[in-house]
C-alpha cells in the first residue's frame, strides 16, 4: 500500500507539473503579443503583472501578499531572497508594476524570457565583468536618483541548498546614494514549488511578506544598510544564514578588518 501511495503521489505531481507548464504557455503567448504591441514601459509592466497573476491563479497558487504595502515606501529598493526559477514571476505578480529589475546577462539570451525582460526595461549585468557591473551600477543609481523603484535578488543566484547566500552590494549602494528605503521581501514556497534542477513544478501555496524597510538615514553606508536588511530577512526566513562570518567575528583584530568592514564602501 505504501508503494502504491508513493506511485499515486508521483503521478499527481507529474500531472500537476505538466498542467503548470501548459498554463504558463497559455499565459506567456498572449502576454508576449501584448508586450510586442503595447507602447511604453510602464504599460508593458502592467501587462506582465496581469499575465503573472493569471498564471499563478490558473495553477491554484495565487500569490498572497502579507505585511506593509509597498506603496507606502514607493519609490524604493526592494531586495528579495532567491530560491527558484519562479521568483521573478512571483515578484512581478506581487509588487506594483513600476519596478526595474536587475537580471543576470545570461537571461537576455533565453528565448521568450529574454524578449519579455527586454520589453520590461530590465537591466542586464554580466557578473563576471567588473566594468560591466560598474556600468550597470551607475545606471541603476541614476534611475534611483530619478525616483525609479528598483528590484534586486542580492544573492545573485540560487541552488539546491536552502539558506540566504552572501549579498552583492549593488542594491544597497544605489539605495544609499539615492537616499531610498530598502524594503526586504521574503518569498515563501517557491523553493518547494520549483527548486533548482527540477523540471516540473509541484503543487503548493506561494506567499510574499513585505517587511519593514531599512532607511539610509539610520544606516548611512551600503554595508550597514545590507547588514540591517539581511538581519530582517533572516528573522522572517526559516532558512540558515550561508554568509561567511565577517573578519571581526573570526577573532581578527580591528586593524585587520577590510576598509569596508570599518564603515567605508569602495566606489
Amino acid at each position: 500500500m505504501h508503494k502504491l501511495a508513493m506511485i499515486a503521489r508521483a503521478a499527481v505531481r507529474a500531472g500537476y507539473g505538466c498542467y503548470a507548464w501548459l498554463a504558463l504557455l497559455a499565459a506567456v503567448v498572449p502576454t508576449c503579443v501584448l508586450l510586442a504591441l503595447t507602447p511604453g514601459v510602464q504599460r508593458r509592466r502592467r501587462v506582465a503583472r496581469a499575465g503573472a497573476r493569471f498564471f499563478f491563479l490558473a495553477i491554484g497558487s495565487p500569490v498572497r501578499v502579507e505585511g506593509e504595502p509597498i506603496g507606502a515606501h514607493y519609490p524604493c529598493v526592494v531586495v528579495a531572497n532567491h530560491a527558484s526559477y519562479l521568483d521573478g514571476i512571483i515578484l512581478t505578480a506581487a509588487l506594483p508594476a513600476g519596478f526595474t529589475y536587475l537580471i543576470k546577462q545570461e537571461m537576455a539570451r533565453v528565448p521568450v524570457a529574454g524578449f519579455i525582460l527586454k520589453r520590461l526595461g530590465s537591466a542586464f549585468v554580466n557578473r563576471e565583468d567588473v566594468l560591466d557591473r560598474k556600468r550597470i551600477a551607475r545606471r541603476l543609481v541614476e534611475a534611483a536618483v530619478r525616483g525609479d523603484a528598483l528590484g534586486f535578488f542580492p544573492e545573485g543566484t540560487f541552488d539546491t541548498s536552502p539558506g540566504l547566500k552572501p549579498f552583492q552590494p549593488g542594491a544597497f549602494a544605489a539605495a544609499v546614494r539615492a537616499k531610498l528605503p530598502v524594503v526586504p521581501v521574503i518569498i515563501y514556497g517557491a523553493r518547494r514549488k520549483l527548486p533548482a534542477k527540477q523540471v516540473l513544478p509541484a503543487p503548493g501555496p506561494l506567499r510574499v511578506r513585505v517587511c519593514a524597510p531599512a532607511f539610509p538615514d539610520a544606516h548611512p553606508t551600503a554595508r550597514a544598510l545590507a547588514h540591517a536588511t539581511r538581519a530582517t530577512m533572516l528573522e522572517n526566513l526559516d532558512e540558515p544564514d550561508l554568509a561567511p562570518p565577517a573578519p571581526l567575528e573570526r577573532g581578527l583584530p580591528p586593524a585587520a578588518a577590510p576598509r569596508e568592514q570599518q564603515g567605508h564602501i569602495p566606489a
